[in-house]
């Protein structure tokens, strides 16, 4: 099953990286404003506070800050390497949306039961606030 995932994943990525919009950086991260921000950008050791929302490439969220209608509030570099990198590309006031492969996420062993072996997954992520450390 595990396998099937990564290439479904990657299959996703592929075609992915085609649409209008979306950017893919060296390390296969990809993503696409949806708004942009203005105010300052977090470097990998501060503190961010954001609202998100988290689905598998089927679109099942896993997991959301707007469902529990309170933003996170995390040191950047305490995460999957997906957003310590892609967090670092925003302004506060800046949402994008990040498809991560899993090598950038929870690569082979998954978030069980959430989160499968080797799952590439979506986020949409608004930066509301950045405590530089």
């Amino acid at each position: 099953m595990s396998k099937s995932t990564l290439e479904e994943g990657r299959a996703f990525l592929a075609e992915n990286a085609t649409r209008e919009g979306v950017q893919t950086t060296a390390s296969g991260l990809q993503y696409k404003f949806l708004v942009e921000g203005t105010g300052k950008s977090p470097r990998a050791r501060d503190t961010v506070e954001v609202h998100y929302r988290g689905t598998n490439i089927q679109g099942v969220e896993f997991d959301s800050s707007y469902a529990r209608r309170e933003p996170a509030e995390f040191p950047l570099n305490a995460v999957i390497r997906g957003w310590t990198e892609g967090v670092q590309l925003m302004k506060e006031g800046a949402k994008f949306q990040f498809f991560i492969p899993s090598e950038l996420a929870y690569g082979s062993r998954g978030a069980l039961p959430d989160i499968l072996p080797n799952e590439t997954l979506i986020f949409e992520v608004e930066l509301l606030k950045v405590w530089e450390d």
